[in-house]
């Protein structure tokens, strides 16, 4: 059986950046550019048309920015996309924000195209999360720590927080049952009760959420 391309569409305001990340996609037999934006406003627009499975948001644009730009999608769309932010600085509050505002990860514009390409497979089909340090070292550094932990703290169980730390070391569901001694369909579980009860929308979220109720010290 087939297994439909990835879709992608690409936000930018640096026509340039995106003519060359469009060639290094297009060059791959299971993705598809469908779309360009060249503003934060005109992504949310294009993407709500065209419905991709990943965003690459640059996450400074103009009309809106990419945070707000990925706010926008992932709030009112049904099923929405998995966006990747697409920065020069990595150490950067504005993409620890996006982060926060529910992206899957972030891409150096600098990455070679492998990278970009691992990146967007990831992303798409994947259950672990995309560039694990680099994620933990944004939050380390930019995280808003609560003066008190939130109440889902004291809700997740052994296993449930055992579990959200392999998530933010990066393990996939198959890595975090060998890890753990137990089946797929278990972590897959656990998973699903993890986000829940955290009241996030995904991995990236859920390790942010962990950081900045410092869940995270000494884990």
């Amino acid at each position: 059986m087939t297994i439909p391309a990835i879709r992608v569409v690409l936000a930018d305001d640096e026509r340039m950046v995106r003519t060359a990340l469009r060639a290094i996609l297009a060059a791959e037999p299971d993705m598809e550019v469908v779309g360009e934006a060249a503003t934060g406003a005109e992504a949310v627009s294009v993407v709500r048309e065209l419905r991709p499975d990943v965003v690459l948001m640059d996450v400074r644009m103009p009309e809106i920015d990419g945070i707000r730009a990925t706010e926008q999608i992932l709030t009112t769309l049904e099923a929405p996309p998995r966006v990747v932010v697409v920065t020069t600085f990595e150490n950067d509050a504005y993409v620890y924000e996006a982060l926060r505002a529910g992206a899957a990860g972030f891409l150096l514009k600098r990455a070679d195209a492998d990278a970009l390409v691992q990146a967007v497979r990831l992303v798409a089909r994947s259950d672990s999360l995309l560039f694990p340090a680099a994620v933990r070292a944004l939050a380390t550094e930019h995280a808003r720590a609560n003066t008190a932990p939130p109440p889902w703290v004291a809700k997740l169980t052994g296993r449930e927080s055992d579990v959200l730390r392999l998530m933010a070391a990066g393990l996939t569901n198959a890595e975090i049952a060998s890890r753990m001694g137990v089946g797929p369909a278990t972590v897959k579980s656990h998973v699903a009760s993890v986000l829940a009860k955290t009241g996030t929308r995904d991995r990236t979220q859920a390790v942010i959420a962990a950081y900045e109720a410092g869940f995270m010290k000494g884990g």
